[in-house]
């Protein structure tokens, strides 16, 4: 069974609820998704390894060392021309503030009601905006994430100790 990318967001989505009860269409509405969408790729975590059955929770070590070393392999960033979008990697406002703004012009995840013009940075699924404008946290990892996926070798050091302390907590 090969992992898909929307797997990626159900995941992170698990992470930001931290242990929380959940049913398969509350976890599809926050994403946006369908429930059997969310079934399959919660299947396909589970045969990787990524979740625990019986818990239904990430085994966060694993996920971890899945999203620090193999999304980027997985899910490499599509990016296309100029659009209108939410602002994803260097120009997430919390990633602004810890690096000086490039030359480059702004990452953003094509969304018609994005308030920012950009370069398009393909999301991991087609609902990521909407599933990140509706929670703050899951914003967040996916920012980390893509700057994992096709930020600089600086960015995505700093990702990657961002992460691991979200996901892996001491």
């Amino acid at each position: 069974m090969i992992l898909k990318p929307q797997d990626v967001l159900v995941l992170l989505k698990l992470v930001v609820w931290r242990g929380r009860t959940w049913s398969y269409q509350e976890l599809a509405e926050a994403l946006g998704m369908s429930a059997s969408e969310v079934h399959a790729g919660l299947n396909r975590a589970f045969a990787a390894g990524l979740v625990d059955v019986d818990r239904k929770q990430p085994i966060r070590q694993a996920l971890s060392e899945f999203l620090l070393h193999g999304v980027k392999y997985m899910c490499p960033p599509e990016r296309g021309g100029a659009t209108r979008g939410v602002p994803t990697g260097g120009a997430a406002p919390f990633v602004a503030e810890a690096f000086a703004a490039g030359e480059e012009p702004a990452p953003v995840w094509p969304c018609p009601e994005g308030k920012v013009r950009g370069v398009a940075f393909e999301p991991l699924y087609r609902s990521v905006p909407e599933a990140a404008a509706r929670d703050e946290e899951l914003y967040r990892l996916l920012v980390l994430v893509d700057l994992i996926r096709g930020g600089s070798a600086r960015e995505q050091a700093w990702a990657t100790s961002e992460l691991q302390r979200i996901i892996e907590p001491a």
